[in-house]
């Protein structure tokens, strides 16, 4: 009884990350409008970059040129990712974008077996498929609708989040260095990006940040505490408390949170063909990550480390 009461404390913290990654997508669409989405970046991460600044302060010391640069260069990508994703998440349904993101699940192997040029089983195969036809009727509501632009800048993330994580693991630069410092840097980067542009595409965060009223700021903190600062530490603690393929098995549940929040939250409606649709990318991507062969499997901590601090 203890001890399967200890592995359940060590799985709760994990599990909370994946609830609040999958409430990400709501409280975007709650702090965001189309035009006030690269200002609204700008405050979340204006708000986490000064604390996980502290925890970093040391480590940021040390870097070298080529890891600041390296860093930097990834930043750009990461900026990428945030703004298809926000812009994706305000123009669909939290529910849509919380199960067209998991597809970076498969896009990753099925890129890594591209650049190894090794096959990949059949089984995963298949169930890459299968994803492929839940995105189908998901996001054409259960008929031959064209997908909104609101899932095709989602997918678009997805696309970009795994040229991220395959070029993350392939940067010789900042293979050995510390992750909370190449964190700080990328998401440095992405918000001096966000500041420089934002002037120019809709109203000023500070103008923004004026017209928030108590709930848009408890949405903003939640983005900020929970969905990057909580999740972040949260993984830098499991993967060196658990195995990887346990806390990637517990944050592959985010889409189903993605979709619960949506539905009962959000107030999104599915029919029967878009709810078999979301039911195939859940499962087409859990079986995907458990049929892929263990070399790639080995990727996806990677990706879920990066993704601890940067959600939708």
């Amino acid at each position: 009884m203890r001890a399967s009461s200890s592995v359940f404390l060590r799985d709760l913290p994990v599990l909370l990350v994946a609830v609040v990654w999958g409430s990400s997508f709501l409280a975007v669409q709650r702090v965001a409008e189309p035009d006030t989405v690269v200002a609204m970046l700008v405050l979340r991460f204006g708000l986490v970059l000064p604390v996980l600044g502290l925890f970093a302060w040391r480590a940021l010391r040390r870097l070298r040129r080529a890891e600041w640069l390296s860093g930097a260069a990834l930043g750009l990508v990461l900026g990428a990712i945030f703004l298809l994703e926000t812009f994706g998440a305000v123009h669909t349904s939290a529910t849509n974008a919380g199960l067209i993101i998991s597809l970076t699940i498969v896009f990753t192997p099925l890129a890594e077996s591209a650049l190894a040029r090794t096959p990949l089983p059949r089984p995963f195969l298949a169930a890459a498929g299968l994803a492929v036809v839940g995105i189908a009727l998901l996001t054409g509501a259960g008929g031959l609708r064209a997908p909104s632009t609101g899932d095709l800048l989602v997918l678009g993330a997805a696309v970009v989040r795994t040229v991220n994580v395959l070029a993350t693991a392939r940067v010789k630069a900042i293979r050995e260095t510390d992750t909370l410092a190449v964190t700080w840097v990328q998401l440095a980067t992405a918000t001096l990006v966000f500041a420089a542009v934002a002037p120019f595409v809709g109203p000023p965060p500070w103008t923004v940040a004026a017209t928030y009223g108590p709930a848009q700021w408890g949405w903003l903190l939640h983005l900020t505490l929970l969905c990057t600062l909580f999740a972040f530490f949260v993984q830098m603690w499991a993967v060196r408390t658990t195995s990887p393929s346990r806390v990637s098995l517990l944050l592959g549940t985010e889409p189903l949170w993605a979709a619960v929040f949506g539905i009962t939250l959000a107030g999104n409606h599915l029919g029967p063909l878009a709810l078999l649709g979301g039911a195939l990318v859940l499962v087409g991507t859990e079986w995907g990550r458990r049929t892929a062969s263990a070399p790639l499997r080995e990727a996806e901590p990677a990706e879920r480390v990066e993704r601890a601090s940067v959600p939708a």
